[in-house]
C-alpha cells in the first residue's frame, strides 16, 4: 500500500512538471505569435506589399531639338528590336539565336555577347538581340515566329536627325551611357538609354533628357512580372528651338560640299547664328545605332577630320582678312590717314630682312581703301610697324579675335592674338620687329576660328561687341524660357574709321581690280562686301623667291595655302555677316570668296521671299571713283 502511494505521488511530481513545461513553452509560443502578428504587423505588412508590388522606372521621351522656323531637326522615332527570353525557348537559347540569325545578320561575336548576358540574367528577363530594325527585317522576324520559340518584337523609341550629316556638328548626337558618365540621374541606369555626347544635344542633355515615369507591377516571389498595377508616365524632355534656319544650313553644307572647310553665318544686330558648318561631316545617325569598327576608323583616319567642328575648333591663320583690324588700330593710334598713300614696290626692308608682297612687281602708291581692294602686303606692313604689336592685340581683342566667343556651344578653341608679353611668357624670348609685320597680313602666331572670323566682321560693321548664340528658346512643361540676351555694348571705335574700313571691303568686291571683283553679287539691293584671304601653311625659300615660287597647283594638298573670306551684306544696309575657310583651299578669291557669294545671296533671297524688308535698291559702286 505504501510503496502504491508513492508512485502515485511521483507520477503526479512528473505530470505537473511535464504539464508546466508545455504550459510554459504554449505560452511562449502564443507571446512570440502575438508579437508577430500584433505589434510587428505593420511592419510585415509593409514588407509583403513591397515583394508584392515592384516599381520600374519609364524613360521620358527626349526633346526635340528645332530650327527658327519650327522645322524639326531631332526627334524621336519608334525602334524595332528583337529580344529573346530564355525560359520561353525550351531551353534552348542558342538554337533560337541561331535559327534567327539565319533570318537576320548576326554576328558571331555578337551570339557570344547575347549568350552571355542571358547566362548573366534570370530566365524570364529579356535579352535584347538587335535595335533599329527596318520594316523588312521585322517582317521576316514575325514571319518566322513559329521557329523562333522565346523571340519577340519590342517596341520603343530612339534618336533621329531628319538632316542627317547638314547639322551633325551643332546639334551632336546620342550615345549610350559609359561607365565614365556621371550616374547622378536613375535613368541613367536604364538598358539602352541614351544621352547627349556633344553639340547641343550634350548642352541641354539635362533639359532633353525629361523626368523619368514608374510603372507598378505586381511581380511574383522569384521577380516574375505578373501583371501592371499603375503607370504613371514621366514628363517629356524639353523642346529647344535654335536660331539656325534648317533650308540655309542645307544650303551652305551642299555648298561646301566635300572640302575640308568650314563657313558661319550670323546676324550681325542679334548675334543669332543662321548657318555654321563644317565639312567634311558624319552621319549622327550612325553614332545612335553603334559605329562599325570600320566606320570608326574611316572617320579617325580620315586627314579632312570629319569629326572636328571647324566652325569653333579648327584655328587658322586669318591671312588677309585680317588687314581691317591692323587698319583700325592704325586709324585709332593716328599713324596713318586713310587718304595717306604708302608706297609698294613689291617689298621692303627691315634690318636685315626683306618682306614682300604676294605682287611681285608692287602696286605703287596705295591709300587705306585701295590697300584693302588690292590686299597690298606692303602698305599693311608698313602701318603694323608704325602701330606696334601691342595696340595691334588690343584692337584684335575688341573685335574678337584670340577670345571664345561665348557661342552656346561646347568645344569652342581660343584662337590666338600674340602680344610681347605672351611671347615673353609663352617662348621666353623677345618680340622682334619683323614678328610685328607678318602679325600685319594675318600671318606669324596669330590663329582665329572661322566664327571668331564671322564676329570680328559682325563687330566691325555694327560698331558693337556682338556675342553669337545658337539657343533662341526652350519650351518646357511648365513654360518658355527664352534666354536673356542684353544688349551689345559699343566697342568704343569711332564711326568714320569703321566706314573707311568698310568702304575698303566693298571696294574688294564691287570695285573692278578688286581681290574678288569676280564673286561681287549682281542683284541690285543684294551686293555684299567683303575680303579675301590667303594663309601660308609652307615657308617660300629665298632660293624658291629668286627663281619662280610654286604655284598651289603644283603642290601637294596639304602644303597648299588656306583660302579665307569674310564678308557682309547687303552692304546699304547690313544684317548679314559670313565667314569661310576652305583648308589648303590656295586662294581665297578663287576658292572661298564664291562660297561666300552664294551664302550671302542665299541668306538674302530666303529674307526677302518671307516678305521681310531687305534693304534699299540702290545698287553697289561698280567703279573706283564711286567707290
Amino acid at each position: 500500500m505504501h510503496r502504491s502511494t508513492d508512485r502515485s505521488k511521483l507520477f503526479n511530481r512528473r505530470a505537473f512538471v511535464l504539464g508546466g513545461g508545455k504550459l510554459v513553452l504554449l505560452s511562449a509560443l502564443a507571446g512570440r505569435m502575438y508579437y508577430l502578428q500584433v505589434v510587428e504587423a505593420p511592419r510585415y505588412k509593409t514588407m509583403a506589399e513591397e515583394n508584392r508590388i515592384s516599381i520600374r522606372l519609364l524613360p521620358p521621351p527626349r526633346g526635340k531639338i528645332i530650327d527658327r522656323f519650327g522645322e524639326e531637326m531631332a526627334v524621336n522615332e519608334q525602334n524595332y528590336r528583337v529580344i529573346i527570353t530564355a525560359e520561353d525557348t525550351n531551353g534552348k537559347p542558342k538554337e533560337t539565336l541561331d535559327t534567327l540569325g539565319q533570318v537576320i545578320e548576326i554576328s558571331e561575336k555578337e551570339k557570344k555577347k547575347i549568350l552571355k548576358e542571358i547566362k548573366r540574367k534570370r530566365s524570364f528577363v529579356p535579352v535584347t538581340v538587335r535595335e533599329n530594325l527596318t520594316w523588312e527585317e521585322v517582317a521576316q522576324i514575325e514571319v518566322n515566329t513559329p521557329d523562333l520559340p522565346g523571340s519577340e518584337i519590342d517596341v520603343g523609341q530612339t534618336r533621329h536627325y531628319p538632316k542627317g550629316n547638314y547639322s551633325a556638328h551643332v546639334l551632336g548626337y546620342v550615345a549610350a551611357v559609359t561607365e565614365r558618365d556621371a550616374k547622378d540621374d536613375p535613368l541613367l541606369e536604364l538598358p539602352g538609354f541614351r544621352i547627349g555626347k556633344s553639340g547641343i544635344e550634350k548642352l541641354h542633355d539635362l533639359k532633353l533628357r525629361g523626368t523619368g515615369g514608374t510603372s507598378q507591377v505586381e511581380v511574383n516571389a522569384l521577380g516574375r512580372v505578373i501583371q501592371e498595377v499603375e503607370r504613371q508616365e514621366g514628363e517629356p524632355g524639353a523642346e529647344i528651338m535654335l536660331t539656325l534656319d534648317a533650308g540655309l544650313q542645307q544650303m551652305v553644307a551642299e555648298r561646301l560640299g566635300e572640302e575640308a572647310a568650314a563657313a558661319v553665318v550670323m546676324d550681325i544686330h542679334t548675334g543669332e547664328v543662321l548657318s555654321m558648318a563644317s565639312s567634311p561631316t558624319f552621319n549622327p545617325n550612325a553614332f545612335n545605332r553603334g559605329l562599325s569598327h570600320k566606320e570608326w576608323q574611316d572617320l579617325i583616319t580620315n586627314p579632312r577630320g570629319p569629326l572636328t567642328n571647324k566652325t569653333i575648333a579648327g584655328q587658322y591663320a586669318p591671312g588677309s582678312t585680317f588687314k581691317m583690324v591692323v587698319a583700325l588700330a592704325a586709324l585709332e593710334k593716328g599713324v596713318i590717314t586713310p587718304s595717306q598713300k604708302v608706297f609698294c614696290s613689291g617689298h621692303m626692308e627691315l634690318g636685315n630682312a626683306r618682306f614682300h608682297c604676294w605682287k611681285r612687281g608692287g602696286h605703287g602708291h596705295m591709300n587705306m581703301v585701295e590697300a584693302h581692294m588690292h590686299s597690298c602686303d606692303i602698305y599693311f606692313y608698313e602701318i603694323a610697324k608704325r602701330t606696334g604689336i601691342n595696340r595691334i592685340h588690343d584692337m584684335a581683342k575688341r573685335l574678337g579675335i584670340g577670345d571664345r566667343t561665348g557661342l552656346d556651344l561646347p568645344g569652342e578653341r581660343t584662337g590666338l592674338m600674340p602680344s610681347r608679353d605672351w611671347k615673353l611668357a609663352t617662348i621666353g624670348a623677345p618680340w622682334q620687329g619683323g614678328e610685328t609685320l607678318i602679325t600685319g597680313i594675318g600671318q606669324g602666331y596669330v590663329l582665329a576660328t572661322p566664327l571668331q572670323l564671322a564676329v570680328m566682321t559682325s563687330r566691325l560693321v555694327s560698331g558693337k561687341k556682338v556675342v553669337p548664340h545658337l539657343t533662341r528658346k526652350i519650351t518646357t512643361a511648365d513654360g518658355v524660357e527664352v534666354p536673356v540676351r542684353p544688349d551689345f555694348e559699343s566697342l568704343g571705335i569711332s564711326n568714320h574709321h569703321l566706314k573707311i574700313v568698310q568702304e575698303g571691303m566693298n571696294a574688294v568686291t564691287n570695285v573692278v581690280g578688286g581681290t574678288a571683283y569676280r564673286s561681287r553679287i549682281k542683284e541690285a539691293g543684294f551686293a555684299m562686301a567683303g575680303k579675301t584671304g590667303t594663309a601660308q601653311v609652307r615657308r617660300i625659300s629665298k632660293a624658291e623667291r629668286d627663281t619662280r615660287v610654286l604655284k598651289n597647283s603644283e603642290l601637294p594638298w596639304e602644303l597648299r595655302d588656306h583660302a579665307l573670306f569674310v564678308g557682309f551684306a547687303p552692304y546699304d544696309n547690313p544684317r548679314y555677316a559670313a565667314s569661310v575657310v576652305v583648308e589648303h583651299g590656295g586662294s581665297g578669291s578663287r576658292a572661298a570668296a564664291p562660297i561666300v557669294r552664294d551664302i550671302l545671296l542665299e541668306a538674302q533671297r530666303r529674307e526677302s521671299a518671307r516678305g521681310e524688308p531687305v534693304v534699299p535698291t540702290k545698287p553697289a559702286p561698280t567703279t573706283e571713283k564711286e567707290a
